[in-house]
């Protein structure tokens, strides 16, 4: 049995390594993703607002409307043509054009950001005002581009064990390859076990390179231990395998594939917490991404990553990755079947 599991580790390992392109993808791919957000989100602070701010002829300036151009949190932006500016205010290019000469200000009313730039600037929000101190949060400040960092990780793990595992079970089955090995003495779950633990192991090396890379020459750090993160990445690598071998267990249409792993990948992606935090979002919502095994994934990596938390403040992740993994395995081998329907 273990003979078997090994001769089909060693022989997709292979085929993963002479395929040189989907190999160098897969550093490439977070690296140049992070590098392109380190580039974006440096250490200034970000600006959230975009006020287009109509240049005078006349060079006159209204003082009132200083307060507004200097805030650190607004972007101003000069703008000659006051079509061109309203337009872009349309299409919420712009949250406010501004004429500071003459006192007038143009603001879209399906904007929420035109409204809390048009109290700023009305002085609606003042520093200190009614009955509230300004307190400031202690702790270590934790960069934008640190908190994305286990999303981009975990989006390349999931796209790696979706594609690189699901599509290419499929592929095997349309082109005769599972057939063939239906009349050897290996079993359905000999099979699917040692395509996890081929993957798995691409997986976890990529994914220890672009970790390692990123944090030579971004500075990045675990706050928490290695073995933790390493565990977690472990789990959550085992579930997405198996639930890509769980779309795969009887498809033999490549396209079809593609498109279920499409409507499985994106919403994942989208609704995981990769790109910006759920809180505040629609209960449903909410609910609905804790079925995504990613979810825990990148909870858990950001709890060892930015929180310093050990095994028993990821345990809940870990539990529910390690419960995901067991049943998409086995219910993947009890649907698997090694023909085309």
């Amino acid at each position: 049995m273990f003979k078997r599991i090994w001769t089909l580790f060693k022989a997709r390992n292979i085929e993963f390594q002479r395929d040189r392109s989907a190999l160098g993808w897969s550093i490439l791919f977070p690296f140049l993703i992070i590098a392109g957000f380190s580039l974006i989100f440096s250490d200034s602070p970000q600006k959230l607002y975009k006020a287009g701010i109509l240049k005078s002829e006349s060079g006159m300036v209204l003082a009132e409307s200083d307060h507004l151009i200097s805030h650190h949190l607004i972007q101003a932006i000069d703008v000659s043509n006051l079509e061109s500016a309203l337009g872009k205010l349309r299409h919420h290019q712009l949250d406010m054009v501004l004429s500071p000469a003459t006192g007038r200000y143009w603001v879209n009313s399906d904007s929420p950001k035109g409204a809390v730039l048009e109290e700023i600037l009305l002085g609606g929000v003042r520093q200190n005002s009614g009955p509230f101190t300004k307190q400031v949060v202690e702790g270590e400040r934790i960069p934008y581009v640190e908190w994305l960092f286990p999303g981009i990780l975990g989006m390349n793990m999931m796209f790696s064990a979706l594609f690189g595992v699901g599509y290419v079970v499929v592929r095997y089955r349309k082109n005769g390859v599972l057939k063939r090995l239906s009349v050897t003495p290996v079993r359905p779950w000999e099979f699917l076990t040692a395509q996890i633990l081929s993957r798995l192991f691409v997986m976890l090396a990529t994914t220890g390179i672009v970790y390692s890379t990123c944090s030579f020459l971004y500075g990045f750090s675990c706050r928490g231990s290695l073995a933790t993160l390493f565990t977690v990445f472990l789990a959550g690598g085992m579930a997405m395998i198996s639930l890509g071998l769980l779309l795969a267990a009887r498809g033999s249409s490549e396209e079809l594939a593609g498109g279920i792993l499409n409507l499985i990948s994106w919403p994942m992606m989208f609704l995981s917490g990769v790109w910006f935090s759920l809180e505040g979002t629609a209960p449903w919502v909410q609910t609905l991404s804790r079925v995504f095994p990613l979810t825990h994934l990148i909870k858990g990596a950001r709890k060892v990553m930015n929180d310093g938390a050990g095994f028993r403040e990821a345990q809940g992740e870990l539990v529910i990755l390690f419960a995901m993994a067991l049943v998409c395995l086995v219910t993947g081998s009890l649907l698997f079947q090694w023909r085309k329907d």
